[in-house]
């Protein structure tokens, strides 16, 4: 990790921090390191490993952003991209973006995720309803939901783990 403020610790995978940091350094050293683990390669065996890295990404925003996680066929990540931005309570999410996206990605498989700046990471109608819509629409062109992520400060609910996919 590259930060003018952190050194290499004795052990692999461990840092020291080299001067006084703000809060907002710590937030942007936290976020560096979650955009690593989800880099392209990083092999995603169950969606729930890569909870911490987005709640990291996702938990701060004051509206809603929706996202996806592309994998490849081995579940490998091809890459994350922001897709949609909203308000408050809601983003517009379009099927054939996600499908025109997951096609230019060459992806295999999907793991949406989005935000609830409420902080309650529980799953709303709405929210199932444009789960469902993606699956059929990704189904067309045979690429999989393995997960829908919702991200709240207290915590990440999971699709797959509810039933709901």
């Amino acid at each position: 990790m590259n930060h003018s403020k952190l050194s290499a610790g004795e052990t692999a995978g461990t840092y020291r921090i080299t001067d006084t940091v703000t809060e907002a350094e710590l937030l942007s050293i936290a976020k560096a390191f979650a955009r690593r683990r989800l880099t392209k390669g990083r092999k995603i065996t169950k969606p729930g490993l890569a909870f911490e890295h987005l709640q990291v990404l996702l938990q701060e925003y004051e509206h809603e952003v929706f996202s996806a996680l592309f994998l490849d066929c081995q579940h490998r990540v091809i890459c994350f991209q922001e897709l949609f931005r909203g308000t408050i309570d809601t983003a517009s999410v379009y099927p054939r973006e996600v499908v025109k996206q997951a096609l230019a990605c060459s992806a295999a498989a999907v793991i949406l995720v989005h935000n609830h700046p409420s902080g309650d990471p529980e799953p709303s109608d709405g929210d199932r309803r444009i789960t469902q819509r993606l699956t059929e629409a990704l189904g067309l062109v045979e690429i999989r939901i393995i997960d829908h992520i919702v991200v709240g400060t207290e915590g990440c609910s999971s699709f797959a783990e509810l039933g709901y996919l």
